[in-house]
């Protein structure tokens, strides 16, 4: 009998990471972006590991980190949200499991613009840009998890991420 490894899929995928944050500054949310989307649909990614949600808000779990950037699992229960925000260093995510929604927020107003269905497999980057506003959130009925990776170490994930804005 064949015994697969838990944390295969796991490890793959940050090192996969760890090579893309070496690309030059302009391109790497999207070289990350990259890296993250092959294991997004493998049942085994978070094998091993314990991801629970949480009652209150989506609950973020560290799964890897290096020099200046970390990667975490976020679990969504349905309807809940992150807060409307900006990012303060590029990103990169993917949807592991189930749908999320991205609302894409007007930088003046701080109305929404559009909303965009993020579905298993999917992925989505961008720069660090006060002006690239957004909210994601579990819009369904059952729970989701994504996968993001931010140009800060996870202990500054408190002031280093997220531009809150409302």
């Amino acid at each position: 009998m064949n015994v697969i490894r838990p944390g295969l899929a796991l490890d793959a995928m940050l090192g996969g990471i760890a090579a893309a944050v070496r690309a030059p500054l302009d391109g790497r949310p999207a070289a990350v972006a990259d890296a993250i989307a092959p294991f997004l649909r493998d049942p085994t990614l978070l094998d091993g590991r314990d991801c629970p949600s949480s009652p209150d808000r989506y609950a973020r779990h560290l799964l890897g980190a290096g020099e200046g950037y970390a990667v975490v699992a976020l679990v969504w229960r349905p309807m809940q949200m992150s807060p409307v925000h900006a990012h303060r260093t590029w990103c990169a995510f993917g949807v592991h499991r189930g749908i999320l929604t991205e609302h894409h927020h007007d930088a003046a107003t701080l109305r929404p613009q559009a909303a965009f269905l993020r579905c298993e497999g999917d992925t989505c980057h961008g720069a660090a840009d006060p002006s690239l506003i957004h909210r994601l959130g579990n819009c369904g009925a059952e729970a989701a998890i994504s996968i993001h990776a931010y140009g800060a170490a996870f202990e500054r994930f408190g002031d280093g991420v997220n531009l809150v804005l409302a």
